[in-house]
């Protein structure tokens, strides 16, 4: 996500601590009066800091230190209920006293030796007597890895707003838990903090616990159900070669976002954290349609490779690749039916017709190449990729019979997610060796619409691969154009897809789908 406008006023911050104290018990206030559900945008931080400067008449470059200030009031009832062994305590290395300090640096930071010329020795002995993990380092980039790795489930992070706007997209994009206290000035050295703040964060407690979504484990569950074992028990039949060639084909390479999307969602409404046989079976079907549909398209677009190694078609020949592809779309259909649910069926079927509509309009356009529009392309992104995503949490949705607001707001984010996704897909097109075909693609359509006649495109058409046509010097400022402009499209929509997110009130829900767009889209 791109930072915010506010680099010119996000590193102010109230200049007593009886200020800091007033402003932190407002902010208390507003946010308490509103029905935020964690995590939100830097957007929506952003609104909110402005419309509580207008209403209590602030200074408007305080605006960085409110939206810190926010952040933590929307996440402290949540962050209260993780226990004291999942926290961590971040402090920077600009605390300690620059001329006097005796500490150690090693890869993971600074090694403290408890010289008392500094706060760092108390607060970390104060993390310590509570069983919380402290670090002093630079940057919250470590503390990713650990969070992933179900280490620790939640951070207070002490940092100046230089730091911490860089921070804030890195914790706001993966939906950390998270309490931040400011440094009460900038600069690399000999900086302080307020203790209060940042002893209350550590001590905050709930007694009510929070059974936070393990996502590492969802994700090993997900790929245990493509293990050979199992797709071979799920499918009617594995013994001839078509067969053989499908559980290959699902059983191999693949990142497999939309089983993955289907069961995490399925899970965040449900509260479940085993997966059933219904959600399991529409898991299994969903990727099913995804690699049929890679095959077919793969023998359209007469592409040679998938996932570093040969494409059916090219592997074992265009009719074989066919009769795969018809058999797990078989067998995706008459796995829904199992789960005896016509709304996955129905859904299932709507994104097929979709998809084919969107290879249609595709494949139109490349047996007669014309002037192509972003118009164009974005309608074959909605058509194509969109309903791949669509499609999975809308079988999350009906496996758990959620509300069916869900389904506008699920909708409107599918549609974002899945058009920003293909925007950076077209952009990694031109970032490897791969020869790059003539297709209708976000990239093209930005070149296009820098001719200023059909006379350069159709020099263009003379080139089987595109790269080559753009190594042309003269060429070579048309595709930086045109990639900077399908980027700043991709960052657009990534905000969309956040932004639709709003009005979701299913905390573990929105901290997946926040996560899920990060990830996808990183």
């Amino acid at each position: 996500m791109e930072r915010m406008d506010t680099e010119k006023q996000i590193y102010h911050i109230p200049q007593s601590p009886e200020e800091r104290s007033r402003l932190r018990e407002e902010i208390a206030r507003f946010v308490n009066n509103q029905s935020f559900v964690p995590p939100l945008s830097m957007e929506q931080l952003q609104r909110m800091s402005l419309q509580l400067i207008a209403g209590q008449a602030l200074d408007a470059t305080l605006s960085g230190w409110i939206m810190v200030e926010m952040n933590n009031c929307v996440w402290r009832d949540i962050f209260a209920a993780i226990p004291y062994a999942k926290r961590i305590l971040l402090l920077p290395k600009c605390l300690s006293d620059s001329a006097g300090c005796e500490a150690d640096m090693d890869e993971f930071g600074l090694l403290c030796k408890k010289c008392n010329r500094c706060t760092i020795p108390n607060l970390q002995e104060e993390a310590d007597s509570l069983g919380i993990m402290s670090l002093v380092a630079e940057g919250f980039t470590p503390v990713i890895g650990l969070i992933e790795s179900q280490v620790v489930d939640g951070v207070i992070g002490v940092g100046c707003l230089e730091s911490l706007e860089q921070a804030f997209p890195l914790l706001v994009g993966n939906a950390v838990p998270g309490m931040a206290i400011a440094l009460n000035c900038s600069g690399c050295k000999d900086t302080h903090v307020d203790y209060a703040p940042v002893s209350e964060a550590m001590r905050v407690l709930s007694d009510q616990p929070v059974d936070l979504l393990d996502y590492e484990r969802v994700k090993k569950q997900v790929g245990e159900l493509f293990s050979l074992e199992n797709i071979r028990s799920v499918l009617s039949s594995s013994d001839d070669r078509t067969a053989s060639i499908a559980c290959e084909w699902l059983t191999g390479a693949g990142k497999r976002w939309r089983p993955y999307l289907l069961v995490s969602v399925w899970m965040a409404l449900t509260g479940e954290r085993e997966i059933s046989k219904k959600a399991g079976l529409a898991a299994v079907a969903v990727e099913c349609f995804h690699k049929a549909s890679l095959i077919h398209d793969d023998i359209q677009d007469n592409d040679q490779f998938r996932y570093g190694k040969q494409t059916v078609h090219s592997q074992y020949g265009i009719p074989m690749a066919i009769n795969v592809g018809d058999l797990l779309l078989g067998e995706g259909y008459r796995l829904l039916a199992q789960c005896k649910d016509h709304e996955l069926i129905m859904a299932a079927t709507d994104a097929h017709v979709a998809l084919c509509a969107g290879q249609g309009t595709e494949l139109t356009w490349s047996g007669a190449p014309g002037m192509l529009t972003m118009d164009y392309v974005l309608d074959i992104f909605c058509r194509k990729t969109v309903p791949a995503f669509k499609v999975a949490l809308i079988f999350g949705l009906a496996c758990a019979q959620a509300d069916p607001h869900l389904y506008d707001t699920l909708n409107h984010y599918s549609e974002a997610l899945g058009i920003a996704y293909q925007l950076l897909d077209d952009i990694h097109d031109f970032d490897n060796d791969q020869p790059v075909a003539l297709r209708p693609s976000s990239v093209l359509a930005a070149v296009c619409e820098q001719y200023g006649d059909e006379t350069q495109f159709n020099d263009l058409l003379d080139y089987t691969d595109l790269k080559a046509y753009f190594a042309r010097p003269e060429n070579k400022p048309l595709l930086e154009n045109a990639v900077k402009r399908v980027r700043e499209m991709a960052n657009d929509y990534h905000r969309k897809a956040i932004e639709s997110l709003s009005g979701i009130h299913n905390f573990e829900l929105k901290r997946l789908l926040f996560r899920i767009t990060q990830r996808i889209l990183k």
